[in-house]
């Protein structure tokens, strides 16, 4: 197979490729990729979709963002307007702030050439009332999976839109409901990681899945992969809430040292994740009840490959010495670039008092595969 040219731009593409690495366009040697409906990829704004798409594209109203260098106006050309430095690609680096106490941000890391990472918050304005906060972490060896993490990513977040079910009254009984909840709306994010896929690859697309969902003094999570929510408390013993689907897992929990087993050269392994060829998408959940103001953090393991241990991460978290959810978040991320980026990075936060009550209350945590 050779290579080919782009009939839009003329730039040369590599054999095979399915999109122009130029201009983006599709490239009429490339096998035609699941339909995708036009509102879906508006929704995919203020990122570029898929991620090939140049930041100017049609599809994409990204408005004024600042340089990472001095905070000027980055200008349509992808430059400072103010110090000239050029910025990183909307894909490459983007940050969410849907309301004050709840920030996010997605980052290439150092090493990667593109990021695979993925996120999609959304918060009421009132403080601790709720929040939903996705994370999604494409596998680098499977072909677009930039695209499709973030397709994931929105389309969980949809499925979260609305606060959970009461069930019956009962704490079992919500407990079920919000279960049902979390499994629907990792179907949506295997669904979109699916629409996204080339019917054709002989590497279909894939992504870790984490959420965590704060209403009032419940924190309600799930997770698929490797992907993780902690719980960072003031003054307290972290926790990380998610069990990781990992062959270091696999390992911890026969035994081998946590240090051992992440520093393994199967570390990284995923058990389950989602996708085309994905064995299964019930994601692990549970639920814990906030009593104490501190951060909620969900994180791709571009993360928490430098902070494993919950207290090493809380270390991280007092380091930042901020109460401004923007600010931990963003240093957090560089945090993990100054110790090798050698993965892409996300990290969100949410920022709880736990004073507002939750209706029924849940004073233990419950843990269900589905």
């Amino acid at each position: 197979m050779t290579d080919t040219t782009c009939p839009s731009c003329g730039a040369v593409a590599a054999a095979g490729a399915r999109f122009c690495e130029s201009c983006g366009s599709p490239l009429d040697n490339a096998a035609p990729a699941a339909p995708v409906a036009a509102d879906a990829l508006d929704e995919l704004s203020p990122i570029s979709a898929p991620t090939r798409r140049k930041p100017t594209d049609a599809l994409v109203d990204t408005g004024p963002r600042p340089c990472l260098v001095c905070q000027g106006t980055v200008g349509p050309d992808g430059y400072c307007e103010t110090c000239g430095a050029k910025a990183p690609t909307e894909r490459d680096h983007f940050r969410e702030t849907p309301a004050s106490w709840v920030a996010g941000v997605c980052d290439r890391g150092i090493v990667h050439s593109r990021n695979e990472d993925a996120m999609a918050l959304l918060a009421s304005e009132a403080p601790g009332e709720r929040a939903v906060l996705v994370v999604l972490d494409g596998v680098s060896n499977s072909i677009d999976s930039d695209v499709a993490s973030l397709a994931g990513a929105k389309a969980a977040r949809e499925a979260l839109r609305t606060p959970f079910p009461q069930g019956m009254g009962t704490p079992a009984s919500r407990t079920g409901a919000i279960t049902q909840v979390f499994g629907a709306a990792a179907a949506a994010a295997n669904a979109a990681v699916v629409q996204v896929t080339d019917p054709a690859s002989p590497n279909p697309a894939s992504a870790t899945f984490a959420v965590a969902v704060v209403e009032r003094s419940l924190l309600a999570y799930a997770n698929i992969g490797d992907s993780r929510v902690y719980w960072v408390p003031d003054g307290g013993p972290a926790v990380q809430l998610t069990v990781d689907d990992s062959a270091a897992q696999q390992q911890m929990e026969a035994g081998v040292p946590r240090e051992v087993a992440e520093n393994s050269p199967q570390a990284h392994a995923i058990t389950k994740w989602l996708g085309r060829d994905a064995p299964d998408v019930t994601p692990r959940t549970g639920q814990l009840e906030i009593t104490a103001p501190g951060w909620v953090v969900a994180c791709s393991d571009g993360l928490w490959n430098y902070a494993s241990e919950p207290d090493a991460l809380a270390a991280q978290v007092t380091a930042a010495g901020t109460s401004e959810p923007l600010d931990l978040a963003l240093a957090l991320v560089a945090f993990a670039n100054a110790q090798g980026g050698r993965d892409n990075i996300t990290a969100a936060v949410a920022r709880v008092s736990g004073q507002n009550a939750s209706a029924p209350a849940l004073d233990h945590q419950e843990e269900s595969d589905g």
